[in-house]
């Protein structure tokens, strides 16, 4: 694989379980880690991260072959997998750590990020505002080993069946010509 066809960017979109098991089944991503960014707690646990005080959103770090897929199709799945007008919650799980963010690393990427709320404002899409934040990425802070592929080896959990599941779903249906084969 040319590395140089690579490109990478955080996304936070509530429980990162659940972004993680949509990107994996994404055609064109190579890797999906989830972690956590956005705060100033350097190296946080996922036990930190849960008081809501390091100021770390949940996230995924997608790394994708700009050849299979491109930054514009990352983000209409981001947004159609997760409520991007919901501040700081999505569903049951509510705090600043499941809050939505785009955690950009180039000018391109910013403007693509406010590019497609403008877009997607317009189009009236969602009855109330979007809330994704648009930020720039500073650092990552990879979530301990057990949160990695946690739907794939947890799938028959209930948390994984009433909350992962029908987002995984919904994705599989609406992106149908994009998954992995």
């Amino acid at each position: 694989m040319n590395t140089e066809n690579l490109e990478t960017i955080t996304l936070a979109g509530g429980c990162y379980w659940c972004i993680e098991a949509i990107y994996q089944r994404l055609d064109g991503v190579v890797k999906v880690e989830s972690g956590f960014s956005g705060g100033t707690m350097k190296n946080p646990s996922y036990r930190d991260v849960c008081t809501g005080e390091t100021g770390h959103a949940e996230c995924v770090q997608v790394t994708f072959d700009k050849t299979k897929t491109s930054l514009d199709e990352v983000f209409k799945v981001f947004f159609t997998v997760h409520d991007p007008t919901t501040l700081n919650r999505q569903g049951a799980d509510e705090g600043t750590q499941y809050r939505s963010a785009i955690f950009y690393r180039t000018e391109e990427q910013k403007k693509a990020a406010e590019s497609i709320i403008a877009d997607l404002t317009k189009a009236g899409v969602y009855t109330d505002p979007i809330v994704t934040q648009v930020v720039p990425f500073t650092v990552f802070y990879k979530a301990e080993d057990y949160h990695q592929d946690y739907y794939n080896q947890h799938g028959s959990q209930p948390y994984c069946q009433i909350v992962i599941r029908p987002k995984v779903e919904k994705f599989e249906k609406v992106f149908k010509d994009r998954l992995k084969k």
